[in-house]
């Protein structure tokens, strides 16, 4: 897709959205939906048309530009205050109605470097250049256009139902969660305080591996602490025939491999989950030249911030060993992209799982297992906010069936192949956030 189209979908995405902004004005009445649940019923068109014109046009991690100016058009037009270009592409939503707590939405919006595989009708044909300058294909294989609708269906029932709630509603729409930057750019450029600072902040995140209709969470550590590490060991390059008149940097970083295992089962508590997996080495050109150089890539997961700092002083001393017990200078370490891990705020969880349950069913409401992915969203709740990050099932339990008597495994986030079910993940999704919200903005009886 050029850019021609990417801005035909843009457009797309601005009419189908005029619905909304009818709903909005005509108030509740005329849509004719006494319960939540069926109030998402009759928006559910709409926003599915939403959600596969934002397919369509995805956008790198901070290059989210068209993707924000939808998002900043679609909360003015609500009835929000809005901010734009807050840490980068990101927008924030302000409105206040009438006394209580301050309640965060936050929905990414960033897509990745996938060309996407699914044979949709309303796949993502995207292709850019990269800030390298390779064309690569782009896709939300990890969800994000489906946040952002999720979020959106949600702020809409606000808008249109305020006699249901009092407080202040704050929807961010962060960029380059990918890169593990967003939040942190927001926080830096003032989220916390040029706005109402939240007292509660919620996400959705789609499941790969879980049915739609089911939601989950894990209170506590949930998600983990990224750090990616660059080692570059550097040697005395020669012939391949006289190692003795070099220092083979490739010998070191064999030896540096192996000796990296030893800190997640000789020097971190066994309790303590810990990740070090080098993922990439590069080094010589030739069968027969012994390089100068030799470079390790890793990415390193954890929970704690003192398990995080212990792993990353491991690695350090490690690498300088390994060089100094073969002669060689000081390894260059690099370590970034560092992303905080994600803890759900207990008492937020459990105050939100009855109500959950009673919007779902309690069969619906599961608790999680842990997880050493990332998710930058852990932020927000080490700035001093209790947060909770909900996972969202995202795959029809008759499609994962079919998986399963395949012997095959449902396509992760991130894969060429991922797509949710719009229907079932729309609807429970906006059904989940709206419930938590009206909750946590309830109004005080008298």
């Amino acid at each position: 897709m050029n850019a021609r189209s990417v801005t035909r979908a843009v457009s797309v995405a601005n009419g189908c959205f005029l619905f909304f902004c009818l709903m909005a004005a005509a108030g509740h009445s005329a849509l004719g939906a006494e319960t939540l649940s069926g109030w998402v019923a009759a928006a559910l068109p709409e926003l599915t048309q939403f959600y596969k014109s934002l397919h369509q046009a995805p956008e790198l991690s901070h290059e989210e530009e068209k993707t924000a100016a939808i998002m900043a058009e679609r909360l003015q037009k609500l009835g929000f205050t809005v901010a734009e270009k807050v840490g980068g592409h990101g927008v924030v939503g302000v409105l206040k109605n009438g006394d209580g707590p301050t309640l965060l939405l936050r929905a990414d919006m960033d897509a990745l470097p996938v060309i996407e595989e699914t044979g949709l009708p309303y796949a993502s044909q995207v292709k850019v250049r990269d800030a390298r300058g390779a064309t690569v294909g782009v896709m939300h294989a990890c969800g994000h256009d489906m946040h952002m609708t999720m979020l959106l269906g949600t702020l809409e029932f606000l808008a249109t139902h305020r006699d249901q709630w009092s407080g202040t509603l704050v929807p961010i729409f962060q960029p380059a969660e990918e890169k593990g930057a967003g939040a942190q750019a927001m926080l830096d450029d003032g989220l916390f305080r040029r706005f109402p600072r939240p007292d509660y902040a919620l996400a959705l995140h789609v499941a790969a591996d879980r049915p739609t209709g089911h939601v989950a969470w894990r209170p506590g550590y949930a998600m983990a602490n990224v750090d990616s590490v660059d080692i570059v060991i550097h040697g005395k390059g020669g012939h391949g025939a006289y190692p003795h008149m070099t220092i083979d940097p490739i010998v070191i970083a064999a030896k540096l491999v192996l000796d990296l295992q030893t800190i997640a089962s000789r020097e971190v508590k066994p309790i303590d989950p810990v990740v070090v997996t080098v993922g990439s080495i590069h080094g010589g050109a030739k069968h027969n030249v012994i390089s100068d150089d030799c470079t390790l890539q890793l990415t390193v997961r954890s929970y704690t911030p003192e398990v995080r700092k212990q792993i990353l002083d491991a690695i350090e001393r490690k690498a300088n060993a390994a060089a100094a017990s073969a002669g060689a200078p000081k390894p260059e370490i690099t370590v970034s992209d560092g992303t905080p891990a994600l803890a759900n705020d207990a008492d937020l969880a459990k105050r939100l799982e009855p109500v959950i349950q009673k919007e779902l069913g309690k069969d619906k409401v599961e608790e999680s297992e842990p997880s050493m992915g990332g998710e930058d969203f852990g932020a927000y709740g080490r700035a001093g906010v209790p947060i909770l990050m909900i996972a969202v099932g995202a795959v029809d339990q008759t499609r994962l069936t079919k998986y399963e008597t395949d012997g095959t495994l449902a396509p992760s986030l991130h894969s060429p192949l991922f797509y949710p079910d719009i229907d079932g993940t729309l609807t429970t999704g906006v059904r989940t956030l709206t419930a938590a919200s009206l909750d946590l903005l309830a109004k005080k009886k008298n």
